[in-house]
């Protein structure tokens, strides 16, 4: 059978005491779990249309955005001692309302080069009831 896949914590880090214990949470969770921790920083999105300015503004916002986070997971890492077990991204607020609610019971169903998946939240099973044998 194959091994199952490590499991991943997406973690939503803002500027804020909260954000930051989310992230010192998941690093320590992630130690015990085994498992890798997706840091991840959210653009809102640009007021107006999305075609109009220039895009190199935009690309400087993701930069600065991106050095933001990797500053407050390395002040995370230096809490927790935890290390080898982070990744960061910084992701417009679409494709992170898309991941939300898929946790909320919406299907989403992911594109790639080499397919295409449907994640979908577990149906819980009802209790099984076993009878005798025999009977």
């Amino acid at each position: 059978m194959p091994r199952r896949q490590n499991p991943w914590l997406i973690v939503e880090v803002e500027a804020s005491p909260s954000g930051q214990g989310s992230l010192v949470w998941a690093l320590r969770e992630a130690a015990r779990r085994d498992a890798t921790v997706v840091a991840v920083l959210v653009l809102d999105d640009p007021a107006g249309d999305p075609l109009e300015g220039s895009g190199r503004v935009r690309v400087r916002e993701q930069l600065a955005a991106h050095d933001r986070l990797e500053a407050q997971v390395l002040r995370a890492i230096a809490e927790t001692g935890v290390h080898g077990r982070t990744r960061t991204a910084v992701l417009d607020r679409p494709v992170f309302e898309a991941l939300t609610a898929a946790t909320r019971g919406a299907d989403l169903v992911v594109v790639g080069a080499h397919g295409k998946t449907l994640l979908r939240q577990a149906v819980p099973r009802p209790p099984v009831r076993r009878l005798a044998r025999g009977a």
